[in-house]
């Protein structure tokens, strides 16, 4: 069972929001700033905040086909952004929401 959440941010204080909701659903959490180099199998999720690392959107879906191929992946961004979020979508996030819709998604989004 994938038990890690890979959240890519530079947001500290969202990112403790983000933390909670992990450790509420047992799941462990993990703040980078890239995808790691090495596959990881534990990863069962990678989001992505668009508002601070929209830059590695062009590479994320190969890299985490070769690293986690099997992880959830989710970008989110603030809605006036509406260019990263088409971007994103272009790029084959398959999963791309506001940041309203993320925040309250958080209470379920890391069920199995």
């Amino acid at each position: 069972m994938k038990s890690t959440v890979l959240f890519l941010t530079g947001d500290l204080i969202f990112a403790s929001r983000v933390r909670a909701a992990c450790e509420t659903a047992g799941k462990n959490f993990a703040f980078a700033g890239r995808l790691p180099e090495e596959p990881d199998e534990d990863i069962g999720w990678v989001i992505v905040d668009l508002s601070t690392r929209n830059g590695v959107v062009a590479d994320l879906m190969p890299t985490v086909s070769r690293i986690c191929p099997d992880a959830s992946v989710i970008a989110y961004g603030p809605h006036v952004q509406v260019d990263r979020l088409k971007k994103a979508r272009a790029a084959g996030v398959p999963t791309v929401l506001t940041r309203g819709q993320f925040d309250a998604s958080l209470s379920s989004l890391f069920t199995d």
